[in-house]
């Protein structure tokens, strides 16, 4: 009697024990509450019949105790999910750890050491977010790069791509980290200056910044590996550009000044299509524009020399 009382209480203990290391599934409104909730959470995106998949899992639950101890991450996969997309190009499996919110991509094999001396290595945010007011103070891409190298992503808010690679581009930090600078800019809101000088037009884009030159990503391929192997030696074989200088107050000024223009002269012959009779009137009109802003540069450039030999005289 005994001995069945033992025995039925190691198989008890052993279904405790499976039942504690096997990981909770949660469905997609369950984990955007986690994700939002959590300060940190390690998320496994699974599909039915995916050996990979199983391997990730059997790792993941012998691992979660330690990621709850030493972390304080909850561990959960999300079988068939609608937003594996949105963290993983290439979907299930896919293993994303969240930091207050931001999703980190892990790129490597379904080996427990390895993942979680990734994880450990990465409990903060790799990639930095950067504006047009600091960029070239925090970069130095144009006057000296003594910061080292810069693999900058330029995003959008509504870019629907842009927001897909989130997760990759922090694997990409993350993988580079104390190597190469990793980092993002919004292009059309906190960016856009810094977008405009270097020329960035379809979103999303990359651009390696090293010793003075920028070298645009063209590559097909948006996975942490190809980002990674660009930024270690395969930007030699794209072609490099010199940073262009930071524009000044009065480049700045010229250049809305010429968008104006163009935005004018547009509506004006959009209008002048529709009704031929106003070219009498408006070019009279211009040219009367013209003339009066020629006599006026006549004027001061007149007036200057005259200011000058008063000062000549005076020093006399």
């Amino acid at each position: 009697m005994r001995i069945k009382g033992g025995l039925c209480c190691l198989f008890l203990l052993w279904i405790v024990n499976v039942e504690s290391q096997t990981l909770q599934s949660v469905s997609d409104d369950e984990l955007l509450q986690l994700i939002k909730n959590k300060e940190k959470l390690i998320v496994l995106f699974t599909k039915p019949n995916c050996d990979t998949c199983n391997d990730f899992a059997k790792n993941l639950e012998s691992l979660h105790e330690d990621f709850k101890k030493h972390f304080s991450a909850d561990t959960v996969k999300a079988a068939n999910s609608h937003l594996a997309r949105l963290y993983s190009p290439t979907k299930e499996p896919a293993l994303v750890f969240f930091r207050h919110g931001i999703p980190l991509l892990y790129n490597g094999e379904p080996d427990d050491n390895e993942i979680y001396g990734f994880f450990e290595q990465n409990q903060t945010p790799a990639v930095k977010e950067l504006t047009d007011k600091i960029f070239e103070h925090i970069t130095q891409a144009a006057t000296g790069a003594t910061t080292g190298d810069w693999f900058v992503m330029f995003y959008g808010a509504s870019c629907v791509e842009c927001q897909r690679l989130h997760a990759v581009w922090e694997g990409v930090g993350a993988t580079l980290r104390a190597r190469v600078n990793v980092a993002r800019i919004d292009a059309n809101l906190a960016g856009a200056n810094t977008a405009k000088r270097f020329k960035v037009g379809k979103l999303p884009a990359f651009l390696f910044f090293r010793l003075g030159k920028v070298y645009r990503y063209d590559l097909p391929k948006n996975d942490v590996k190809s980002f990674v192997a660009f930024a270690q030696d395969w930007y030699k074989n794209a072609k490099g550009e010199p940073v262009p200088l930071l524009a000044s107050p009065f480049d700045e000024v010229v250049d809305w000044c010429v968008e104006m223009i163009k935005v004018w002269v547009a509506f004006g012959l959009d209008i002048l299509s529709k009704h031929p009779w106003i070219w009498q009137i408006g070019g009279t009109g211009f040219g009367l524009v013209v003339l009066t802003g020629f006599i006026a540069l006549l004027k001061a450039g007149r007036s200057r020399p005259a200011k000058e030999a008063k000062k000549e005289k005076k020093s006399k």
